[in-house]
């Protein structure tokens, strides 16, 4: 029996997912911020988003490929950061740089990793970005910056949709701290996963590496409080200039959605935007990323990436043809590394892949640029 016969849907990899991973780990994964609404309106608004169907086009095979910021892509689809991916299924790091490599798509990095840089961008070749949650102090920031690209993470990723934390309620509740430590009732829940439990004492208990070489600091704190927290700061204008002057690549600002902010960072000197309401796990009481992309689409004429709510390859479709011109997610590839390791990586990508080109298909949509063309409606 094949993968797709077993698992056809992310969905499918996703009920198997939770099975396999300790409950506080699942709630750290799956859950968002409030009572979630934010999280609901991201799956409700892009449902909303409707497509026509066109017939009479013949036999064809769609041409999914799509370029960013120079790079040649097979697919509109890259890996999106996580932190502690580490903790999600131990070597997951390793793992996603190893699948993006092997597909040509691009794997970030987080700040908040469980591994340094160092130790994934061997793996990722030439597909590593780099995610930096801005550190307050601009001496840790360039040494950062200089590690990740000796490390060879060729492109920035500057979040700023976390001006402080958020209060993730059922994580907290879940009793994660970070660095994780195992109590009883947390190690209970480890043991009735043995496939989790057995990789973790191969790599050891995750840790956030990265920050913690900036700092003495080993004491478990609140997983919504971590060290991270406290050596980073909440970026203003001039922050994202100096962040500019000294990084000569590629910068991407991602958690944007308001058009003015995008029009803004067009004229500062960002190369690309990522409009996110990080999948709803900062703010409940925002609207939907797929609401948000129109405009600020029509503000900027720099490459717009898209996150936040994406479960399948009609997802993506959604957002390319409301204008973006690319798509990240993080949960989905998580989903398929605790479902079946490093091949449920590939096998998510494959599922996306094999949705675009059905539902392309029954849109008579031979390229990416095809997509507008074909949106009907927004409810």
């Amino acid at each position: 029996m094949t993968l797709h016969a077993r698992y056809p849907a992310i969905s499918d990899l996703k009920a198997r997912a939770r099975r396999r991973i300790p409950h506080f780990v699942w709630e750290y994964l799956d859950s968002a911020t409030g009572v979630e609404a934010t999280q609901r309106r991201n799956r409700t608004a892009l449902d909303q988003v409707l497509m026509a169907p066109s017939i009479l086009h013949g036999e064809f095979t769609p041409d999914l490929s799509t370029t960013l910021l120079g790079h040649a892509h097979p697919l509109p689809i890259g890996i999106a950061p996580v932190g502690m991916s580490g903790l999600v299924w131990p070597g997951a790091e390793q793992m996603l740089a190893r699948t993006a490599a092997r597909e040509g798509i691009p794997y970030t990095l987080s700040t908040v990793a469980s591994q340094l840089p160092e130790d994934v961008g061997p793996h990722a070749g030439t597909q590593g970005w780099f995610q930096l949650y801005p550190p307050r102090d601009p001496a840790i920031r360039d040494d950062i910056l200089k590690r990740a690209k000796d490390s060879g993470f060729h492109t920035i990723v500057l979040t700023v949709d976390v001006p402080v934390a958020s209060r993730r309620e059922r994580q907290t509740r879940a009793g994660l701290t970070n660095p994780p430590k195992l109590n009883l009732r947390l190690a209970m829940q480890a043991a009735q996963c043995p496939a989790w439990l057995s990789g973790i004492r191969k790599t050891g208990m995750p840790r956030l590496r990265l920050m913690e070489s900036y700092t003495e600091n080993r004491t478990a704190l609140p997983s919504n409080h971590h060290i991270g927290y406290l050596l980073r700061t909440s970026p203003d204008w001039d922050y994202f200039k100096s962040l500019r002057d000294v990084w000569d690549g590629p910068l991407i600002v991602k958690g944007v959605g308001n058009p003015d902010d995008a029009a803004r960072l067009t004229d500062e000197g960002a190369d690309a935007i990522w409009v996110s309401n990080h999948a709803g796990r900062q703010f409940d009481g925002g609207p939907a990323t797929i609401e948000t992309l129109p405009a600020v689409r029509a503000a900027t004429p720099l490459p717009v990436i898209f996150d936040s709510g994406v479960e399948g390859g009609l997802d993506v479709l959604r957002a390319l043809a409301m204008g973006a011109d690319f798509v990240m997610l993080g949960r989905a590839f998580h989903y398929g590394l605790g479902a079946l390791g490093e091949p449920g990586a590939a096998h998510v990508l494959d599922i996306l892949r094999q949705d675009m080109i059905s539902n392309m298909g029954q849109l008579g949509a031979k390229t990416l640029l095809d997509l507008p063309q074909r949106l009907k409606i927004t409810q």
